[in-house]
C-alpha cells in the first residue's frame, strides 16, 4: 500500500487543521491505520491509532480531547482532526498502516507498522 499524507501547515496557536492520508494499491479496508510525529532532534512518537473498521482508536494520553482519529473506507483515507493546536505540536506527522485480520486490533509503537507515508509538516506559531 502507497500512503500519501497532507494538510499540514503553519497555523496559530490554538487554532486547528485536518490532516489526510490517502492510501492506494491495497484494499485499505484490510489495514488498520496509526498517526505519528516527529520534532527536530526527538523520537519519532505515537499519536493516534484506529482499526480496520474504525470502531476502535487511541490516543498517547497528552492529546486526547484534541485530537481525533478517523477514516472512510470508502474514500481510502484516514484522518486526523487536530484542535486547540499547541507549539509543542509542531513537527512531521506521518500516517502508518499494516495490514490486520482482526477488525478490532490496534497498533501504537513504531514497530507494529509496515507502511509509511512520507510525511506532513504541522508548524504552530505562539
Amino acid at each position: 500500500v502507497q500512503l500519501q499524507a497532507s494538510g499540514g501547515g503553519l497555523v496559530q496557536a490554538g487554532g486547528s487543521l485536518r490532516l489526510s492520508c490517502a492510501a492506494s494499491g491495497r484494499i485499505f479496508s484490510s489495514y488498520r491505520m496509526g498517526w505519528f510525529r516527529q520534532a527536530p532532534g526527538k523520537e519519532r512518537e505515537f499519536v493516534a491509532a484506529i482499526s480496520r473498521s474504525g470502531g476502535i482508536t487511541d490516543y498517547t494520553d497528552s492529546l486526547t480531547g484534541r485530537f481525533t482519529i478517523s477514516r472512510d473506507n470508502g474514500r481510502n483515507t484516514v484522518y486526523l482532526q487536530m484542535n486547540s493546536l499547541k507549539p509543542e505540536d509542531s513537527a512531521v506527522y506521518y500516517c502508518a498502516a499494516a495490514r490486520s485480520v482482526d477488525m478490532s486490533t490496534i497498533g501504537t509503537t513504531r514497530g507494529s507498522y509496515d507502511y509509511w507515508g512520507q510525511g506532513t509538516l504541522v508548524t504552530v506559531s505562539s
